[in-house]
């Protein structure tokens, strides 16, 4: 399968259907389909021009949490929240390699943001601010875990939940261990020879995704980079290329 995501990425950005629609292309396009049924069957949320099939099962039990989350926190979740759930839910291997998409049951309040997203060490978290949860697709911000004497602010992270879960799809597969994937420190300058993609996050957020027809990258805080490609081969091709001090070759 190919993925053109220089392409389909701006309208995923603009619009949570074609961004649920893009994120089950990039399940299929690592060799991990999305269950059938998900991405064209995950809400009707107002705007989503997605469809919806009738709740059996493991649905109706996803249904259910997001209903007893709701109650339990006393709030109502975002439409694309609930969406992204009945998507991708289900698949830690898109979205809790490193960081972990909350589950349903363990959302809850902090900063005065719903949070649904922390970084593995709790070093980090991530959140919807609850003044914006009346919005269908509401923004994030994350803020990083300091000490109560030190003054907190949140940083705008991204302008829709749904892209959020765009760049949680992009990034958590490259960290996949058991996938071809490998790590290390790069200048951004040596990356010629790849598309770089439309950014995903809000300015400030330091945070490049990059694009060849046999790999993903991305680069964090200037130069780290986590890159993950379609075969071995591909991999060791990819790495000789790069002037980069890899973890594993």
């Amino acid at each position: 399968m190919t993925l053109d995501l220089a392409r389909d990425l701006p309208a995923a950005l603009a619009n949570r259907a074609a961004a649920w629609r893009l994120i089950a292309e990039i399940a299929a396009f690592w060799g991990t389909p999305l269950r059938p049924g998900t991405g064209t069957g995950v809400g009707t949320g107002a705007g989503t021009g997605v469809g919806v099939g009738t709740a059996t099962g493991a649905d109706a039990g996803l249904e259910a949490e997001l209903d007893a989350a709701e109650a339990r926190l006393g709030l109502r979740l975002p439409a694309a929240l609930r969406e992204a759930h009945r998507l991708i839910g289900d698949r830690p291997d898109l979205t809790s390699n490193h960081d972990t998409l909350l589950p349903p049951a363990e959302l809850y309040v902090d900063q005065g943001c719903l949070v649904h997203r922390v970084e593995n060490q709790s070093c980090a978290y991530w959140g919807i601010p609850l003044a914006a949860l009346g919005q269908d697709d509401p923004p994030t911000v994350g803020w990083p875990d300091v000490a109560p004497s030190v003054p907190l602010e949140t940083t705008p992270w991204t302008a829709r939940f749904s892209t959020e879960c765009l760049a949680v799809v992009l990034t958590e597969p490259l960290l996949d261990e058991d996938a071809y994937v490998d790590a290390g420190e790069v200048d951004p300058a040596d990356l010629a020879d790849w598309t770089e993609l439309p950014r995903l996050h809000e300015p400030g957020v330091d945070t490049r995704f990059f694009a060849r027809p046999e790999g993903l990258l991305v680069v964090q805080d200037g130069s780290w980079l986590a890159m993950r490609a379609v075969s071995e081969e591909a991999l060791d091709a990819l790495c000789e290329k790069l002037p980069v001090s890899w973890l594993d070759h």
